[in-house]
């Protein structure tokens, strides 16, 4: 376990929507089967992780219906009904599952108010708190183009009630700009780590503004140069690798918000630490480097 250089990191938080919520979130996706699809290999282990994570003071739980589909909001809501009122359970809608487990992109009007339902109905809901649209113009990245029309469809389903505040996933600056044109954009969710740095400058404007950027993958794509670098920095602070990444990412700027998901209640405790870790500065320079060193 790492040190405890700083317990207040722990109640750090950041505004959500309505709420604030602390820096340290849970992502659910890891609570359905293999390849985030059909039920998990053990309901009560993930039922627990859950409890673990509220009991430990999470009050930001990332989550989609598209997760298994329908699984993890169904243990959510078996996991933790009736919510604590300070719970933010953050949606996405914008894709489907097939059959083979695939993702296939589902964003007309039609498809965004069916997967609102299902959210409600799997999560025992009469309103969504925060619902990512996510934007899959690219499966495995963003990609440049108008975000206007499944917004648009999006924003009716507010005006109806049914959703609260609407955040963007898989999107490019342009697309935020854009989005933020057309209404109150709560959250920003992309990959973004120490490998994966394509949203500085979109981190920092967001910052500006009072938008959270939600961040996922803490450890997705990494080289073995980078993997090395970062597993000497953990052997010198006493850590794991998974818990500097994360420190690293409370560190990098106030408004970013970590997800790190986990089927497993000691996975789950030590990436809760990470909160209390404060990288010294030779540290985190030498984590800064890590971004250029790509073989």
């Amino acid at each position: 376990m790492p040190p405890l250089h700083n317990e207040g990191n722990r109640q750090d938080t950041y505004a959500l929507g309505a709420k604030r919520v602390k820096r340290m979130g849970y992502g659910a996706m890891q609570l359905a089967g293999p390849g985030v699809f059909g039920p998990p290999r053990d309901r009560d282990a993930a039922l627990a992780v859950l409890r673990e994570a509220v009991a430990n003071g999470v009050n930001h739980i990332d989550t989609s219906d598209f997760y298994g589909p329908h699984v993890t909001n169904q243990i959510i809501r078996e996991a933790l009904s009736p919510y604590p009122e300070d719970l933010v359970l953050v949606t996405k809608i914008g894709a489907r599952r097939g059959e083979d487990a695939s993702w296939i992109r589902a964003d007309g009007a039609a498809d965004l108010e069916s997967a609102v339902e299902d959210n409600l109905r799997n999560l025992g809901l009469d309103a969504l708190d925060v619902v990512n649209m996510r934007i899959m113009f690219g499966v495995h990245g963003p990609e440049e183009g108008s975000i206007a029309e499944p917004l648009s469809a999006l924003i009716k389903l507010q005006q109806r009630g049914l959703v609260r505040h609407i955040g963007l996933s898989n999107v490019t600056a342009t697309q935020v700009q854009e989005g933020r044109g057309l209404c109150d954009i709560v959250c920003v969710q992309n990959q973004y780590n120490l490998a994966h740095r394509h949203d500085d400058a979109l981190i920092d404007t967001l910052a500006r503004d009072g938008i959270a950027y939600v961040s996922y993958f803490p450890l997705g794509g990494f080289s073995p140069l980078q993997s090395a670098t970062l597993t000497e920095v953990a052997q010198r602070v006493g850590a794991t690798p998974m818990q500097v990444a994360i420190a690293w990412l409370l560190q990098r700027a106030p408004n970013i918000l970590v997800i790190p998901g986990t089927s497993s209640v000691a996975h789950l405790r030590e990436n809760l630490a990470a909160a209390t870790l404060a990288l010294p500065d030779a540290e985190v320079q030498a984590l800064d480097g890590i971004s250029g060193r790509a073989a």
